[in-house]
């Protein structure tokens, strides 16, 4: 059950600076431009979500639905800030995302050394009921800095609920 005081929802235009911000600062991410995260908080946002606390961007969940297999969700970059971790905001922000859209498969690349990302799919897929896949998408060789190797989690196919009747509300 998500705390109140958390609000979760699609990003928006005037977001992207404190996005930037909270992807700076934890310090395991790779810092895209500012001009991405304006792109994300608008063109994307769809496909993006943030979790507020007192008016503050304390999560950051960044995507994009496949170019040629719209059922698909790529999830890119999850971010929150470490005074709010350990309170299942990751996989939140990442259910807001999902809860826009029928989606199939949801995929993402996380870094052997990111277990913590690892936690948030496999807590994902036990909750929809899917599998995962997991194969090396991006080698060491295919960066021109030291990184990582990526591996692709291929989560699906994903079971949705069906959702309850909501009563309409004013």
């Amino acid at each position: 059950i998500m705390e109140s005081k958390y609000t979760i929802r699609e990003p928006e235009k005037n977001d992207a600076k404190q996005i930037y911000d909270l992807v700076k600062k934890s310090k395991v991410l790779d810092l895209n431009s500012q001009y991405l995260y304006l792109l994300q908080s608008t063109h994307f946002k769809n496909s993006c979500s943030v979790a507020l606390f007192e008016n503050q961007i304390i999560g950051f969940v960044s995507g994009y639905y496949l170019p040629n297999e719209n059922d698909t969700l790529f999830i890119w970059q999850v971010a929150v800030d470490e005074n709010h971790r350990g309170k299942n905001l990751a996989l939140n922000l990442i259910d807001n995302i999902v809860s826009r859209k029928n989606i199939k498969y949801l995929i993402s690349t996380v870094s052997p050394s990111n277990i913590s990302s690892q936690r948030v799919f496999e807590k994902f897929a036990k909750k929809y009921e899917a599998n995962i896949e997991k194969s090396t998408l991006f080698f060491i060789e295919d960066f021109v800095n030291s990184h990582e190797e990526e591996v692709q989690f291929k989560i699906g196919p994903i079971k949705i609920k069906e959702k309850k009747w909501e009563y309409l509300k004013n």
